[in-house]
């Protein structure tokens, strides 16, 4: 492990007022998303939408990293440029998701685990020799009366901190995912109680398996009611989700880039302004928002080249509003 290689990608990823690009979308969730505007799933469509997203003008103002999925990270352009060395020319970070998808979890109430552990370190190799600098491995957690069962708990600590010592290994930086699904009708109490679990066995098992926390990022899901319960105002989120990482997240991690979860657009961005309004925390607290980001700028497209640049702006503002919301500068009026 080469903790100069490891510090410096960091380095590059905690810079306030930025965040990262997930658009790590599998082939299938990707065919989601194309099926909302009518289009249909073809590695061309696929090719056409990431290189919209990479030349976006200005994005490197508000975005240093960006997480792509394998078949983009090989992808290129018309002049055979790469769509990793796209991103890396304007200043963002290329990145790679690594496991493999979701599988049931033996001997428990149909709860799920990451797969993707064999094979990982010949797969790290290639994907540095492509230009990845850090990687992503996302490990989800469901709640309701009996779940999530410590079974799937100590299961997903386990994986991902295998998953992260993998990584620091080979010199790239591990996005640690631990997402708290917002599916259910739990309150914000049931939520913040399942996160403190998830984090204090997630760190147990960095700590076995001798992660460098200077050297990861955390991504988790913020403290919120489920989907099918009342909603958790900002201000509720703010101060549930700052209380729970202050017990269980380490001062030593140096960024927390919440994932957007299920969240509208600008619920992603009104929450994650509440909670750096707070006051000072010991981590950079920032976003890796998926749709949150990316939802305006596919409906804007439609698969149309003549939307391409309509489609970036709607992209560009989504990132302005987030950055500003990472320095607890956001408000509703910059919607309109």
């Amino acid at each position: 492990m080469s903790y100069e290689e490891l510090a410096a990608t960091i380095d590059q990823l905690v810079e306030p007022g930025k965040g990262i690009l997930a658009a790590d979308e599998s082939t299938g969730t990707m065919g989601k998303r194309l099926a909302m505007i009518d289009a249909e799933n073809t590695e061309e469509n696929r090719r056409a939408y990431r290189l919209l997203l990479a030349t976006t003008p200005d994005l490197e103002q508000y975005i240093n990293g960006v997480i792509l999925f394998e078949e983009t990270l090989f992808q290129k352009d018309d002049n055979g440029n790469t769509i990793a060395q796209l991103f890396s020319e304007k200043g963002i970070v290329p990145g790679i998701k690594v496991d493999k998808g979701l599988v049931n979890l033996p001997n428990t109430d149909d709860e799920k685990v990451t797969q993707g552990l064999d094979g990982l370190s010949d797969r790290l190799t290639t994907y540095k020799e492509a230009g990845a600098k850090f990687a992503k491995w996302r490990n989800v957690y469901s709640i309701s009366d009996m779940k999530p069962s410590l079974t799937a708990i100590k299961a997903g600590a386990e994986n991902l901190a295998r998953y992260a010592s993998a990584c620091q290994e080979a010199g790239i930086v591990p996005i640690v995912e631990p997402e708290i699904l917002i599916d259910g009708n739990h309150s914000i109490e049931q939520c913040a109680e399942v996160t403190e679990i998830v984090l204090h066995e997630l760190f147990h098992a960095l700590f076995i398996h001798q992660v460098d926390l200077e050297c990861i990022i955390l991504k988790p899901s913020m403290v919120i009611s489920g989907s099918e319960a009342e909603e958790s105002t900002a201000e509720e989120v703010a101060e549930f989700t700052i209380s729970v990482f202050r017990n269980n997240v380490p001062a030593a991690v140096p960024t927390i880039n919440f994932l957007s979860g299920g969240q509208t657009p600008e619920q992603a961005s009104e929450n994650l302004n509440a909670i750096n309004s707070i006051g000072l925390q010991p981590w950079n607290l920032t976003f890796s928002y998926g749709r949150a980001l990316q939802e305006p700028c596919i409906k804007t497209w439609q698969c149309n080249p003549a939307n391409v640049e309509a489609a970036q702006q709607a992209l560009l503002k989504r990132c302005r509003l987030n950055s500003a919301a990472s320095l607890g500068e956001y408000n509703q009026a910059m919607e309109s």
